[in-house]
């Protein structure tokens, strides 16, 4: 049986159920959903509104100068953050550290480390997710993946290496955040500025 849906003024919808059809049942949620959201079953019939997975890039943003770089706005169905490095360099022999947050940026309650070189000397830190430089003017490129555990406990795995030297990069972590993931940062462990290269990240649910 077919069920057609006229238009107002013309044109037509229709409706197929197969042939042979059984006895089923499908409820269609409240409300109209919002953008990229699509319909999804139970199992049971009933269909609900759901984020569709997707990937979306950010416009890449300049590491020349400054202190900080912050990347806000970020989606609530956002489950993984990869973060990118083009030839960032520092002015002095800081560290870098990845930042995330809800509503306002963490910068306690981080585990893990990075380590570097040829002897994998490692640094840890409890402000941030570590991705060593320590050397001026050498630029590092690499990525660091930033996934959802569960509900907002955040995971960090990077790897990466500064040119014009032999240093590798290479680290991991975690963070519990207060709430849900919406923005973040980059940023030296000290007073360095940033002098060369871009960062930018890319996201998905």
């Amino acid at each position: 049986m077919t069920l057609r849906l006229n238009g107002s003024t013309s044109g037509y919808t229709e409706i197929d159920a197969p042939a042979v059809a059984g006895s089923n049942t499908l409820t269609l949620p409240t409300g109209n959903g919002t953008t990229d959201q699509v319909l999804s079953g139970n199992g049971s019939g009933a269909l609900s509104w759901v984020d569709r997975g997707r990937m979306v890039l950010e416009t890449a943003k300049t590491t020349t100068s400054g202190t900080s770089i912050d990347f806000t706005g970020i989606p609530s169905w956002v489950k993984k953050i990869t973060v990118m490095f083009n030839n960032v360099s520092l002015s002095g022999t800081d560290i870098l550290l990845v930042q995330v947050g809800a509503g306002s940026i963490t910068t306690t309650g981080y585990t893990g480390s990075g380590s570097y070189g040829t002897n994998n000397t490692g640094l840890a830190s409890t402000s941030g997710f570590v991705f060593t430089v320590g050397t001026a003017a050498a630029g590092l490129y690499g990525h660091m993946l930033i996934t959802n555990l569960s509900s907002n406990t955040w995971l960090n795995s990077h790897q990466g290496f500064l040119v014009g030297t032999t240093v590798s990069e290479i680290g991991g972590g975690s963070i519990a955040l207060s709430g849900t993931l919406d923005r973040l940062r980059i940023t030296p462990t000290g007073s360095n500025t940033f002098d060369a290269g871009s960062v930018n990240i890319l996201y998905e649910g």
